[in-house]
């Protein structure tokens, strides 16, 4: 059992940056794929990042290719996500997601992730 914590979140102007921390407890998240999804209001829930298990595959959507940049620090229980070059559109409720085994080629599809924090807001706007 994995307890997700995000943290980091809130209101940015465009093109500014924040940082997503999330915080796992109860396990050690290095047997776990991880990932970053987003829900904006109205849309489902997209694969904004992702990392396998072993770090050596990563998954961006084209959206934010570039832009963002997911990490791990195992020793610490970390998942981050820096965000560069923030728009409008990157607006939405961004979660946390911890799977076991997962498909490399199956990373984005939140179907597949077993643990989810319970979300955090993050609004782009002037």
């Amino acid at each position: 059992q994995v307890q997700l914590v995000e943290s980091g979140g809130g209101l940015v102007q465009p093109g500014g940056s924040l940082r997503l921390s999330c915080a796992a407890y109860g396990s050690r998240l290095d047997y776990y794929g991880i990932g970053w999804f987003r829900q904006a209001p109205g849309k489902e829930r997209e694969g904004v990042s992702c990392k396998n298990t072993d770090g050596g595959t990563t998954y961006y959507a084209n959206s934010v290719e570039g832009r963002f940049t997911i990490s791990r620090d195992n020793a610490k229980n970390m998942v981050y996500l820096q965000m560069n070059d923030l728009k409008p559109e990157d607006t939405g409720h961004y979660y946390c997601a911890a799977g076991i085994g997962l498909p490399n080629d199956g990373l984005a599809d939140p179907v597949r992730y077993d643990y989810w924090g319970q979300g955090i807001a993050v609004t782009v706007s002037s």
